[in-house]
């Protein structure tokens, strides 16, 4: 479980930043948790997402700074991963919360496709 808080943590603090988005955080209506199995091999694609943001200079980090919005983000990308909702999808979820990271949502539904 320690392993577990640790790499969310990690994805939070890589994808998090420094502005102040305002939105809310209602749960997503389509949503199937995932099984140990499911969710490891998630986390390692995750990590893998998560770190090539660092090597792009045109991406900038979307403020996660609670435990909600990160758990928010955590589940909209493993429900992309899982192809329970599509890129597109994806996407404008995103929006709908971070409306000035178009670029930032689609790089990062791009790197989960290239791993998948």
């Amino acid at each position: 479980m320690k392993i577990k808080l640790l790499i969310v943590a990690l994805a939070g603090l890589i994808f998090a930043g420094c502005t102040n988005s305002g939105a809310s955080l209602s749960p997503s209506t389509s949503y199937q948790e995932p099984t140990p199995q499911k969710e490891a091999i998630f986390h390692k694609t995750m990590k893998e997402v998560a770190l090539s943001t660092r090597d792009n200079p045109k991406y900038n980090r979307m403020a996660l700074e609670t435990p909600e919005k990160k758990e928010w983000f955590k589940t909209l990308m493993y429900r992309l991963w899982d192809r329970q909702i599509t890129r597109s999808q994806f996407i404008s979820e995103g929006l709908a919360k971070y409306p000035t990271h178009q670029y930032e949502f689609a790089f990062i539904a791009n790197g989960f496709q290239q791993r998948s």
